[in-house]
């Protein structure tokens, strides 16, 4: 499941990041295997509000399609 396919909030962990947003998405954190909580999506979808290693981000949808979730 991708997290752009996520519409509710909720725990998950980070299975694999791929396309041309990875070293981005590296840079701001993210890595595989670890554990992100999604805490809200905007009204269309985008952005998607999340939280990890403390701080919140907010990712496009180019981004989230990036991010392979278990």
């Amino acid at each position: 499941m991708l997290l752009s396919d996520i519409k509710k909030p909720g725990k998950h962990l980070i299975k694999a990041i791929n396309g041309t947003g990875t070293i981005r998405l590296l840079e701001m954190g993210l890595t595989p295997g670890m554990g992100i909580e999604v805490i809200r999506t905007a009204p269309l979808g985008y952005p998607i509000e999340i939280k990890v290693r403390g701080y919140m981000l907010s990712l496009r949808e180019e981004e989230a399609t990036c991010i392979e979730l278990d």
